[in-house]
């Protein structure tokens, strides 16, 4: 189909209620989601290999947009540059945090950036391959490359957001760009869009509470894993004995 939306903006801003959106607005939307869908192997790999390629690197996209038209939310925004280039007629949207950069770097840090760096997540990903590479593909393109390798170190994170704003605003053209929050509603992105506003509310995903119950899940989980290994090696001690 190719893609008419390319969003642009770092996750943590929105980009699950903008994917709930532009599905209603009729723009099928890829989102990180789809990249973990255990379905969607071809997926993972196909962005393993483009985070091992050199920046500017162009790719067949169509390995994993071939369904969709629009695309938000990272791996994809990782990439922003050739995808922009790739489809020179797609509509750019920057979506930002509605508190601001502080807010974002909060949001991340606690969610998101915190879930890679559990010990719980690590020794999953020791133990579950696609774990691992789902591991590597966030702390080499996304944290890496795209983020600078900033996270760490507030300050340094919130002058990486801003760039990516002056960024996107000096390569972009006016009339191609849009830059939204979602508490704007329907309105600024259906005129930009040419699309009608619909009659419900904007969506309002809370992805940050599910993301939260995923980290409590995992820890849950490993602990668990722990418990049984300890007490099948008791078992098999006293079996030895």
């Amino acid at each position: 189909m190719g893609l008419k939306i390319i969003g642009v903006g770092f996750g943590r801003t929105g980009t699950l209620s903008m994917q709930y959106a532009l599905n209603e607005l009729g723009y099928p939307c890829y989102h990180m989601k789809e990249v973990v869908k255990k379905t969607n192997q071809k997926h993972l790999d196909f962005w393993i290999k483009v985070s091992e390629s050199s920046e500017g690197s162009q790719h067949n996209w169509d390995e994993v947009f071939n369904n969709y038209t629009a695309t938000v939310d990272y791996p994809a925004s990782c990439v922003w540059q050739e995808l922009a280039e790739a489809y020179p007629e797609a509509k750019i949207i920057l979506t930002l945090h509605p508190g601001g950069p502080e807010a974002w770097y909060k949001s991340t840090i606690d969610t998101i950036y915190a879930l890679g760096k559990m010990w719980e997540g690590k020794l999953l990903a020791f133990i579950i391959p696609r774990i691992r590479k789902m591991t590597r593909l966030a702390t080499d393109l996304i944290w890496g490359r795209f983020l600078k390798g900033t996270m760490d170190n507030k300050q340094d994170a919130i002058s990486r957001y801003n760039q990516h704003i002056e960024e996107i605003k000096n390569q972009i053209p006016a009339d191609r760009l849009l830059i939204f929050s979602v508490d704007q509603g329907w309105e600024p992105l259906c005129r930009f869009l040419g699309k009608e506003i619909p009659k419900g509310n904007f969506p309002n995903v809370n992805d940050k509470a599910e993301v939260k119950k995923q980290m409590k899940l995992m820890s849950v989980f490993i602990r668990i894993l722990i418990v049984l290994v300890i007490i099948i090696g008791i078992v098999i001690i006293r079996m030895i004995i």
